[in-house]
């Protein structure tokens, strides 16, 4: 069976993204800076239409999570448009016409939507709980994994469950005192460290659980 597999950035005390998220600031006071190690990666600006950027221990680290992945699976406040009922001209994402994913995308969230494709990429909008978009994401996969793409309310579901094979987290020099707290709520977990890499702005450390 495909494995499910979680990364995501995080600060040094806990926190995916910080205080007073909004729509222009999905990321909250200070998020942003949990990024930085990755936007500077030209394997990451790349993939993003942009030019330029560097190559140094992280490029092997994006290179590997994206490898063997047939789907994601992101919650809500990942894929953006504030909480609630979707609106009449409904929030289309970050990302642009465009995406960056290029393989099936599960969203997370409580309120109906038709699935939307812009480009080569489909979001499905999940309402039925986490398991169902695990085993909506599963099918697409086949035997490729799938990848749990935050945001930490998400992660932390999944983990509750038992239901996250990998986890990495990319642990960012940044102290940002609040805001969505990774592991909130899960209680004790067996944790066996896979690797620890260091790289410019950041510490990579990949965990498999039980």
């Amino acid at each position: 069976m495909s494995k499910l597999r979680a990364h995501i950035s995080v600060s040094a005390d806990g926190y995916v993204a910080g205080p007073d998220q909004t729509t222009d600031e999905p990321l909250g006071k200070g998020g942003e800076q949990l990024h930085d190690w990755v936007v500077a990666l030209a394997a990451w600006r790349e993939r993003h239409g942009r030019e330029g950027g560097e190559v140094n221990a992280s490029t092997a680290v994006l290179d590997e999570a994206q490898e063997n992945v047939g789907a994601e699976i992101m919650g809500r406040g990942k894929f953006g448009g504030g909480p609630g009922p979707w609106p009449d001209e409904p929030w289309n994402g970050w990302w642009g016409d465009d995406p960056p994913f290029h393989i099936p995308v599960y969203v997370l969230t409580n309120h109906e939507r038709e699935p939307l494709t812009l480009s080569d990429t489909t979001f499905t909008f999940v309402t039925g709980g986490i398991e169902a978009a695990l085993e909506q994401a599963r099918a697409a996969a086949g035997d490729r994994d799938v990848m749990l793409g935050g945001g930490a309310d998400s992660i932390n579901q999944y983990l509750a469950a038992g239901l996250v094979d990998e986890i990495e987290l990319h642990v960012a020099p940044v102290l940002l005192g609040g805001g969505a707290r990774l592991f909130e709520g899960v209680g004790p977990l067996q944790m066996e460290q896979v690797r620890s890499i260091e790289a410019p702005g950041v510490t990579h450390l990949k965990y498999r659980l039980g």
